[in-house]
C-alpha cells in the first residue's frame, strides 16, 4: 500500500510516499527555519504562506523521488492535528482536494502518534504494548502505546514543554534558533554540575512534570549575571540546563515503564535527538533491563514519513476521514 504523506503542523514543510507502513520511498522536507530565526520563533502567518508556497512542489517531488505517478497511490495521509492551526489547515486544505481528484481515502494522523510511529522506521522489529516518552518543542508526555492506534497518556508537562524551553533559553543567550541542537551543541564538554537549577515534582501526579519554573530559573541566571557583569559559562550552563530537562523526564519515563511492565521504552520528537537525554535513557534501562528505542536523528524532528508509517495503521483500524475533515490546535492523542 503506497500513501502519500503531508505534514505541516508547525514551520517544516514536509511530504514523503511510505509503503506498508515501514517502508520510506521518499521523504522530503522543505524547512523554514532560516526565516524564522529572524524573528526567534515561528511566526504563525509566515508559516503559514510557506506552507501553501511549498506543498504542491514538495508533493510532487515526493512522488518522483519515489519513482511512482498519481495512479500508483493508495492513500492520502495528514496531519490534523495538533499543530499552529493555519499550518495544519494548509496541509489538511491540500491533502483533501488530492484525495477527491484522485478518488483516495484521506487518512487522518495525530502529530504526536506520528512522532510515535518513526520508532517504527528504526526498528523494524517492533511493536505495541510499549511506553513512550514523547518530548518535542509542543509536546512534552509519557505515553503508554497498547495498540498501533489505542494509547493512554500516563503523564504529561503541566506548563511548558520541554523544547519550548530549549527555544526560549537558546533565544535568550543568542545562540539560535530552534534552541534544541545549539545548546546540545554548547553543552559538550561543560559541567552540568556547575549551577544549580529546579527539578518540579507535581504532588500526587508522580508521572507529571512542570518545566515553567526551570524556563524562569534559567532565564533570571542569565539576566542576573548580566546585571552583575559576571560571566556565564555557556558550556556549563548548557549542560546544566539539559541535566535538569533529563533528571525531570528520565525517571519518570523509566516509572512508567516499570509500572507497565512491558519491557520496552522508546522515545519520540525533536528533544528524543538530544545527546544527554540519550546517554541518560540508555544507563536507565541498563539499570531497568528494559529494551530502549531511540529513533534514527533524521526522524526525530518533524517529517512526513512518520505520518505516513502511523497512517497505514489507522487505515487498517478504519480511521479515515471525508471532505469535512477539520485541523485542531489541540487534539487529545487517545482520540487519535
Amino acid at each position: 500500500m503506497n500513501i502519500l504523506a503531508i505534514e505541516s503542523s508547525c514551520d517544516e514543510t514536509a511530504a514523503a510516499v511510505v509503503r506498508d507502513g515501514r517502508q520510506v520511498l521518499s521523504s522530503c522536507v522543505a524547512s523554514q527555519i532560516e526565516m524564522h530565526t529572524v524573528y526567534g520563533g515561528v511566526v504563525p502567518e509566515i508559516a503559514s504562506r510557506r506552507h501553501v508556497e511549498a506543498i504542491c512542489g514538495l508533493c510532487g517531488q515526493a512522488l518522483e523521488l519515489a519513482g511512482l505517478s498519481k495512479r500508483d497511490l493508495d492513500a492520502v495521509a495528514v496531519t490534523y492535528a495538533p499543530g499552529l492551526i493555519g499550518a495544519v489547515l494548509v496541509g489538511v486544505n491540500f491533502a483533501k482536494g488530492a484525495a477527491l481528484a484522485l478518488g483516495l481515502p484521506l487518512i487522518p494522523v495525530h502529530h504526536v502518534r506520528g512522532h510515535i510511529a518513526a520508532n517504527y522506521l528504526t526498528y523494524p522489529d517492533l511493536e505495541p504494548p510499549f511506553v513512550c516518552l514523547c518530548v518535542s518543542g509542543g509536546t512534552t508526555a509519557i505515553v503508554d502505546v497498547r495498540s498501533y492506534t489505542r494509547m493512554e497518556v500516563m503523564g504529561s508537562t503541566r506548563d511548558d514543554a520541554a523544547g519550548e524551553c530549549f527555544d526560549k533559553v537558546a533565544r535568550v543567550l543568542g545562540i539560535g534558533y530552534p534552541g534544541g541542537a545549539p545548546m546540545d551543541r554548547l553543552a559538550a564538554g561543560g559541567d552540568g554540575g556547575r549551577y544549580e537549577l529546579p527539578r518540579a515534582h507535581v504532588q500526587g501526579a508522580e508521572l507529571d512534570m512542570s518545566f515553567s519554573g526551570l524556563k524562569t530559573a534559567a532565564l533570571n541566571l542569565i539576566h542576573n549575571s548580566r546585571q552583575k557583569g559576571e560571566e556565564l559559562s555557556l558550556p556549563d550552563f548548557a549542560a546544566s540546563f539539559g541535566r535538569a530537562v533529563s533528571d525531570s523526564l528520565v525517571p519518570r519515563a523509566a516509572e512508567a515503564a516499570r509500572q507497565k511492565g512491558y519491557g520496552r521504552l522508546a522515545v519520540a520528537g525533536g528533544v528524543a535527538a538530544n545527546s544527554r537525554l540519550r546517554a541518560d535513557l540508555q544507563a536507565a534501562c541498563a539499570r531497568s533491563g528494559d529494551r530502549l528505542f531511540l529513533p534514527e536523528l533524521r526522524w526525530c524532528g518533524d517529517n512526513a514519513a512518520m505520518i505516513g508509517c502511523q497512517g497505514f495503521y489507522e487505515y487498517q483500524a478504519g480511521h479515515l476521514a471525508g471532505p469535512d475533515l477539520n485541523a485542531y490546535a489541540t487534539r487529545d492523542i487517545a482520540l487519535g
